[in-house]
Protein backbone atom coordinates (compact mmCIF):
# COMPACT_ATOMS: atom_id res chain seq x y z
CA UNK A 1 0.00 0.00 0.00
CA UNK A 2 1.27 3.45 -0.88
CA UNK A 3 0.75 6.33 1.53
CA UNK A 4 -0.56 8.49 -1.30
CA UNK A 5 -3.31 5.96 -2.05
CA UNK A 6 -4.23 5.83 1.62
CA UNK A 7 -4.56 9.61 1.70
CA UNK A 8 -6.73 9.52 -1.41
CA UNK A 9 -8.99 7.02 0.33
CA UNK A 10 -9.18 9.28 3.41
CA UNK A 11 -10.23 12.24 1.27
CA UNK A 12 -12.92 10.29 -0.56
CA UNK A 13 -14.18 8.83 2.71
CA UNK A 14 -14.38 12.38 4.11
CA UNK A 15 -16.59 13.52 1.24
CA UNK A 16 -14.32 14.59 -1.62
CA UNK A 17 -15.11 13.27 -5.08
CA UNK A 18 -12.56 11.29 -7.06
CA UNK A 19 -12.35 14.22 -9.48
CA UNK A 20 -11.56 16.64 -6.64
CA UNK A 21 -8.87 14.32 -5.28
CA UNK A 22 -7.33 14.01 -8.75
CA UNK A 23 -7.28 17.80 -9.18
CA UNK A 24 -5.81 18.32 -5.71
CA UNK A 25 -2.94 15.92 -6.34
CA UNK A 26 -2.53 16.78 -10.04
CA UNK A 27 -3.11 13.20 -11.21
CA UNK A 28 -5.65 11.65 -13.54
CA UNK A 29 -9.10 10.65 -12.32
CA UNK A 30 -8.74 7.08 -13.70
CA UNK A 31 -5.43 6.83 -11.83
CA UNK A 32 -7.15 7.59 -8.52
CA UNK A 33 -9.96 5.15 -9.27
CA UNK A 34 -7.50 2.35 -10.14
CA UNK A 35 -5.49 3.00 -6.97
CA UNK A 36 -8.62 2.77 -4.81
CA UNK A 37 -9.62 -0.45 -6.59
CA UNK A 38 -6.17 -1.95 -5.92
CA UNK A 39 -6.52 -0.99 -2.25
CA UNK A 40 -9.79 -2.91 -2.03
CA UNK A 41 -8.17 -5.90 -3.74
CA UNK A 42 -5.29 -5.90 -1.25
CA UNK A 43 -7.70 -5.83 1.68
CA UNK A 44 -10.07 -8.35 0.13
CA UNK A 45 -13.18 -6.28 0.87
CA UNK A 46 -15.12 -3.43 -0.76
CA UNK A 47 -14.43 -0.16 1.05
CA UNK A 48 -16.62 2.21 -0.95
CA UNK A 49 -20.02 1.96 -2.60
CA UNK A 50 -21.59 4.38 -5.02
CA UNK A 51 -24.73 6.24 -3.96
CA UNK A 52 -25.75 8.40 -6.90
CA UNK A 53 -22.72 10.55 -7.67
CA UNK A 54 -21.22 10.10 -4.22
CA UNK A 55 -19.00 7.32 -2.88
CA UNK A 56 -19.93 6.19 0.62
CA UNK A 57 -18.15 3.91 3.07
CA UNK A 58 -19.14 0.29 3.42
CA UNK A 59 -19.06 -1.35 6.85
CA UNK A 60 -15.54 -2.60 6.09
CA UNK A 61 -14.57 0.84 4.83
CA UNK A 62 -15.74 2.52 8.04
CA UNK A 63 -13.70 0.12 10.18
CA UNK A 64 -10.64 0.57 7.97
CA UNK A 65 -11.01 4.36 7.96
CA UNK A 66 -11.08 4.60 11.77
CA UNK A 67 -7.82 2.66 12.10
CA UNK A 68 -6.26 4.37 9.09
CA UNK A 69 -6.86 7.86 10.51
CA UNK A 70 -5.03 6.93 13.70
CA UNK A 71 -2.21 5.27 11.78
CA UNK A 72 -1.72 8.18 9.38
CA UNK A 73 -1.70 10.64 12.28
CA UNK A 74 1.08 8.60 13.89
CA UNK A 75 2.91 8.42 10.57
CA UNK A 76 2.73 12.19 10.15
CA UNK A 77 3.95 12.65 13.73
CA UNK A 78 6.84 10.29 13.02
CA UNK A 79 7.87 12.19 9.89
CA UNK A 80 7.58 15.50 11.74
CA UNK A 81 9.62 14.12 14.64
CA UNK A 82 12.47 13.11 12.34
CA UNK A 83 12.39 16.48 10.58
CA UNK A 84 12.44 18.31 13.90
CA UNK A 85 15.19 16.03 15.23
CA UNK A 86 17.35 17.09 12.31
CA UNK A 87 16.40 20.73 12.95
CA UNK A 88 14.74 21.25 16.38
CA UNK A 89 14.18 24.93 15.64
CA UNK A 90 11.50 24.14 13.06
CA UNK A 91 8.10 22.50 13.15
CA UNK A 92 4.56 23.33 14.18
CA UNK A 93 3.00 23.52 17.64
CA UNK A 94 -0.76 23.72 18.20
CA UNK A 95 -2.02 25.61 21.24
CA UNK A 96 -5.52 25.90 22.72
CA UNK A 97 -6.56 28.70 25.07
CA UNK A 98 -9.75 30.17 26.60
CA UNK A 99 -11.32 33.40 25.39
CA UNK A 100 -10.34 35.37 28.50
CA UNK A 101 -6.61 34.83 27.86
CA UNK A 102 -6.77 35.81 24.19
CA UNK A 103 -6.28 39.52 24.84
CA UNK A 104 -3.22 39.46 27.06
CA UNK A 105 -1.41 36.28 28.16
CA UNK A 106 -1.46 34.14 25.03
CA UNK A 107 -0.44 36.85 22.50
CA UNK A 108 2.52 37.81 24.68
CA UNK A 109 3.59 34.20 25.13
CA UNK A 110 3.49 33.54 21.38
CA UNK A 111 5.31 36.79 20.57
CA UNK A 112 8.15 36.01 22.97
CA UNK A 113 8.36 32.36 21.88
CA UNK A 114 8.54 33.28 18.18
CA UNK A 115 11.23 35.85 18.93
CA UNK A 116 13.29 33.11 20.57
CA UNK A 117 12.41 30.40 18.02
CA UNK A 118 11.48 32.06 14.71
CA UNK A 119 11.54 28.79 12.78
CA UNK A 120 8.65 27.26 14.74
CA UNK A 121 5.11 27.97 13.56
CA UNK A 122 2.34 28.28 16.14
CA UNK A 123 -1.27 27.40 15.38
CA UNK A 124 -3.96 28.39 17.86
CA UNK A 125 -7.50 27.30 18.67
CA UNK A 126 -10.01 28.56 21.19
CA UNK A 127 -10.72 25.91 23.80
CA UNK A 128 -14.31 24.96 24.47
CA UNK A 129 -15.91 25.22 27.89
CA UNK A 130 -15.93 21.84 29.59
CA UNK A 131 -16.23 20.44 33.07
CA UNK A 132 -14.53 22.44 35.83
CA UNK A 133 -11.05 21.07 36.49
CA UNK A 134 -10.88 19.12 33.22
CA UNK A 135 -8.99 19.67 29.98
CA UNK A 136 -10.88 20.73 26.86
CA UNK A 137 -12.02 18.38 24.12
CA UNK A 138 -9.27 19.74 21.86
CA UNK A 139 -6.50 18.43 24.10
CA UNK A 140 -8.37 15.28 25.11
CA UNK A 141 -8.74 14.26 21.46
CA UNK A 142 -5.15 15.35 20.68
CA UNK A 143 -6.23 18.00 18.20
CA UNK A 144 -3.76 20.32 19.94
CA UNK A 145 -0.39 19.73 21.60
CA UNK A 146 -0.74 22.11 24.53
CA UNK A 147 -3.52 23.95 26.34
CA UNK A 148 -3.38 27.14 28.38
CA UNK A 149 -5.95 26.96 31.20
CA UNK A 150 -7.45 29.33 33.76
CA UNK A 151 -7.29 26.92 36.66
CA UNK A 152 -5.81 23.61 37.66
CA UNK A 153 -6.81 20.65 35.52
CA UNK A 154 -6.30 16.97 36.14
CA UNK A 155 -7.24 13.58 34.79
CA UNK A 156 -5.68 10.34 33.54
CA UNK A 157 -2.45 11.13 31.74
CA UNK A 158 -2.84 14.91 32.19
CA UNK A 159 0.13 17.03 33.26
CA UNK A 160 -0.35 20.64 34.39
CA UNK A 161 2.00 23.38 35.59
CA UNK A 162 1.28 26.92 36.72
CA UNK A 163 2.70 29.67 34.51
CA UNK A 164 1.03 32.83 35.87
CA UNK A 165 -1.19 34.25 38.60
CA UNK A 166 -4.00 36.63 37.64
CA UNK A 167 -5.72 38.83 40.26
CA UNK A 168 -9.51 38.82 40.44
CA UNK A 169 -11.23 42.20 40.64
CA UNK A 170 -14.60 43.61 41.59
CA UNK A 171 -16.27 45.28 38.60
CA UNK A 172 -18.66 48.13 39.40
CA UNK A 173 -20.25 50.96 37.37
CA UNK A 174 -18.41 54.29 37.45
CA UNK A 175 -21.19 55.84 39.57
CA UNK A 176 -21.08 53.04 42.16
CA UNK A 177 -20.43 53.99 45.80
CA UNK A 178 -17.17 51.95 45.74
CA UNK A 179 -15.89 53.32 42.42
CA UNK A 180 -13.32 55.52 44.16
CA UNK A 181 -11.90 52.74 46.35
CA UNK A 182 -8.31 51.58 45.90
CA UNK A 183 -9.29 48.08 47.07
CA UNK A 184 -12.29 46.39 48.65
CA UNK A 185 -13.79 43.12 49.89
CA UNK A 186 -16.70 41.09 48.58
CA UNK A 187 -18.51 41.48 51.91
CA UNK A 188 -19.04 45.14 50.99
CA UNK A 189 -21.33 44.12 48.09
CA UNK A 190 -23.00 41.14 49.76
CA UNK A 191 -26.48 42.65 49.35
CA UNK A 192 -26.08 43.71 45.73
CA UNK A 193 -27.13 41.76 42.62
CA UNK A 194 -24.34 39.82 40.90
CA UNK A 195 -23.60 39.19 37.23
CA UNK A 196 -21.92 35.79 36.99
CA UNK A 197 -20.70 33.30 34.40
CA UNK A 198 -23.04 30.52 33.38
CA UNK A 199 -22.11 26.96 34.41
CA UNK A 200 -19.91 25.12 33.67
CA UNK A 201 -17.26 27.72 34.42
CA UNK A 202 -14.09 27.74 36.50
CA UNK A 203 -14.65 31.45 37.18
CA UNK A 204 -18.22 30.87 38.36
CA UNK A 205 -17.12 28.16 40.78
CA UNK A 206 -14.38 30.39 42.15
CA UNK A 207 -16.70 33.40 42.59
CA UNK A 208 -19.20 31.28 44.52
CA UNK A 209 -16.39 29.97 46.74
CA UNK A 210 -15.13 33.50 47.41
CA UNK A 211 -18.62 34.70 48.32
CA UNK A 212 -19.13 31.73 50.64
CA UNK A 213 -15.80 32.48 52.34
CA UNK A 214 -16.99 36.09 52.77
CA UNK A 215 -20.10 34.80 54.55
CA UNK A 216 -22.85 35.21 51.98
CA UNK A 217 -24.54 33.62 48.98
CA UNK A 218 -24.69 36.03 46.04
CA UNK A 219 -28.00 37.24 44.66
CA UNK A 220 -27.47 36.22 41.02
CA UNK A 221 -29.31 38.68 38.81
CA UNK A 222 -27.98 37.41 35.46
CA UNK A 223 -25.96 34.43 34.23
CA UNK A 224 -23.94 35.18 31.09
CA UNK A 225 -21.55 33.34 28.79
CA UNK A 226 -18.26 35.23 29.09
CA UNK A 227 -16.37 37.88 31.06
CA UNK A 228 -16.79 40.69 28.48
CA UNK A 229 -20.56 40.23 28.89
CA UNK A 230 -20.18 40.36 32.68
CA UNK A 231 -18.47 43.75 32.27
CA UNK A 232 -21.15 44.90 29.82
CA UNK A 233 -23.99 44.09 32.22
CA UNK A 234 -22.11 45.78 35.06
CA UNK A 235 -21.61 48.88 32.90
CA UNK A 236 -25.38 48.99 32.34
CA UNK A 237 -25.94 49.16 36.10
CA UNK A 238 -27.49 45.69 36.33
CA UNK A 239 -25.24 44.49 39.13
CA UNK A 240 -21.64 43.93 40.17
CA UNK A 241 -19.30 41.17 39.06
CA UNK A 242 -15.95 39.53 39.63
CA UNK A 243 -13.64 39.55 36.62
CA UNK A 244 -9.99 38.90 35.80
CA UNK A 245 -7.37 41.64 35.53
CA UNK A 246 -6.48 40.89 31.87
CA UNK A 247 -2.88 41.85 32.59
CA UNK A 248 -3.82 45.42 33.56
CA UNK A 249 -2.45 47.43 36.46
CA UNK A 250 -5.26 48.04 38.93
CA UNK A 251 -7.34 49.77 40.12
CA UNK A 252 -8.32 51.04 36.71
CA UNK A 253 -11.21 51.92 34.46
CA UNK A 254 -12.19 49.76 31.51
CA UNK A 255 -14.70 51.77 29.55
CA UNK A 256 -17.67 52.56 31.82
CA UNK A 257 -16.55 50.01 34.45
CA UNK A 258 -14.27 50.44 37.46
CA UNK A 259 -12.07 47.45 38.31
CA UNK A 260 -11.08 47.29 41.98
CA UNK A 261 -8.59 44.85 43.58
CA UNK A 262 -10.10 42.45 46.13
CA UNK A 263 -8.48 41.87 49.53
CA UNK A 264 -10.29 38.54 49.94
CA UNK A 265 -8.04 35.52 50.38
CA UNK A 266 -7.57 33.53 47.15
CA UNK A 267 -8.99 36.35 45.00
CA UNK A 268 -6.79 35.25 42.13
CA UNK A 269 -6.79 32.56 39.50
CA UNK A 270 -4.01 30.34 38.29
CA UNK A 271 -3.04 30.27 34.64
CA UNK A 272 -1.39 27.02 33.64
CA UNK A 273 -0.21 24.90 30.76
CA UNK A 274 -1.47 21.35 30.24
CA UNK A 275 -0.36 18.46 28.06
CA UNK A 276 -0.87 14.71 27.83
CA UNK A 277 1.95 12.72 29.41
CA UNK A 278 0.92 9.55 27.57
CA UNK A 279 1.67 11.26 24.26
CA UNK A 280 5.29 12.18 23.66
CA UNK A 281 5.41 15.79 22.54
CA UNK A 282 7.10 16.52 19.25
CA UNK A 283 10.23 18.69 19.59
CA UNK A 284 8.48 21.94 18.59
CA UNK A 285 5.68 21.43 21.12
CA UNK A 286 8.13 20.43 23.84
CA UNK A 287 10.18 23.51 23.01
CA UNK A 288 7.15 25.74 23.63
CA UNK A 289 6.22 23.88 26.82
CA UNK A 290 9.71 24.32 28.24
CA UNK A 291 9.76 27.97 27.11
CA UNK A 292 6.47 28.74 28.91
CA UNK A 293 7.70 27.07 32.10
CA UNK A 294 11.04 28.88 31.95
CA UNK A 295 9.30 32.24 31.47
CA UNK A 296 7.07 31.46 34.45
CA UNK A 297 10.15 30.72 36.53
CA UNK A 298 11.71 34.04 35.57
CA UNK A 299 8.52 35.88 36.58
CA UNK A 300 8.37 33.95 39.84
CA UNK A 301 4.93 32.51 39.03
Amino acid sequence: METETLRWFQHVADGMTVTEVAETYAVSQPGVSRALARLEEELGAPLLRRSGRVLRLTAAGAVFKAHLDAMMAQYDDAVAAVEQLLDPGTGIVTLAYPLSLGTWFVPGLIRDFRAAHPGVRVRVARSSVGAVGAISRLLATREVDLEITTGRVSGPGVEWRQVAIEPLLLAVPLDHRLAGAEETELAHVAREPFIIRRAPSEMRAQVLQLCAAAGFEPDIAFEVDDLPTVRGFVAAGLGVGVVSALGRSVPTELGPVRLIPLRDNDARREVGIAWLSERRLLPAADLMRRFALAEAGRRGA
